[in-house]
């Protein structure tokens, strides 16, 4: 990999409950495939000799060893929801090393981080061992210059809520999407590789289904599609893929792709 070059790695595809949910029986929770297991939905994003993180989830810990990551440059925030940030402390070995971690979201985010975590952010007689982070605001009018790649934000509707999703060269990564402006959508143009929800077959009142996804793929035209953010409900990961069109593919827990 050369360092133009993007390589993705998905560190989670699962909804917010993971896949298996606690105490299922279904047919999922019995599978021996490891693609039917699916921890909470982040990727790593890496070029030359940098890491970026889209969004730290429950699972955040447990994702960094399983992919041997050694560090962290920085965190971009989708929303606020537990299985997008409740790994948030755990950055702390990231902080040891290197200091303080760049994290980028929308104002109410960060708010929403400041309250949760607030000895993170606390001035006076601040824990010691507590992480260390530099906040950067942004919004869907932001254009992020990291490390010579250009990160630009999209506005996402999850049901009634603003969220982010980012075009990273020639791919975009949008989780948790129910609606989008065109005027959102014309930053789309001419994708190598599409990363968006696919929850389940039914309808969801916050979330793409599959039938929903996949007029948007028809709308947005890249050349391939990952689906992520799955639910158990969905079925079994090789089923399902067989029933997808060509170069639509049901992204699973450790895949790594590579693209400009």
């Amino acid at each position: 990999m050369n360092n133009s070059e993007l390589k993705i790695t998905f560190l989670g595809t699962g909804t917010s409950t993971g896949v298996p949910m606690i105490g299922s029986t279904s047919v999922v929770a019995k599978s021996n495939n490891p693609k039917d297991k699916r921890l909470r939905s982040s990727i790593m994003l890496t070029w030359g000799d940098v890491n970026y993180v889209i969004d730290c989830g429950p699972d955040f810990r447990q994702q960094m060893l399983r992919e041997n990551v050694t560090k962290v440059n920085g965190i971009l925030f989708t929303h606020e929801h537990a299985d997008h940030i409740a790994g948030f402390d755990d950055i702390r070995p990231f902080c040891f090393k290197m200091g303080d971690m760049p994290i980028y979201g929308l104002k109410r985010v960060l708010k929403v981080l400041q309250k949760r975590y607030d000895y993170v952010f606390a001035t006076e007689n601040r824990y010691s061992s507590a992480p260390s982070v530099k906040q950067h605001e942004i919004s869907h009018h932001s254009r992020l210059e990291l490390a010579n790649k250009t990160i630009t934000p999209l506005e996402v509707m999850h049901g009634n809520l603003p969220i982010l999703g980012y075009r990273i060269g020639n791919a975009a990564y949008i989780t948790d999407i129910k609606t989008m402006e065109i005027s959102e959508k014309e930053k789309l143009k001419n994708l190598d590789v599409l990363i968006v929800t696919g929850l389940r077959k039914e309808p969801h009142a916050t979330h793409f289904n599959i039938d929903e996804a996949l007029r948007f793929i028809n709308e947005i035209k890249p050349k391939r599609t990952y689906l992520t953010h799955i639910s158990e409900p969905l079925g079994l990961h090789d089923k399902v893929e067989k029933e997808l069109p060509q170069n639509v593919f049901l992204a699973y827990d450790g895949l790594q792709i590579v693209t400009n």
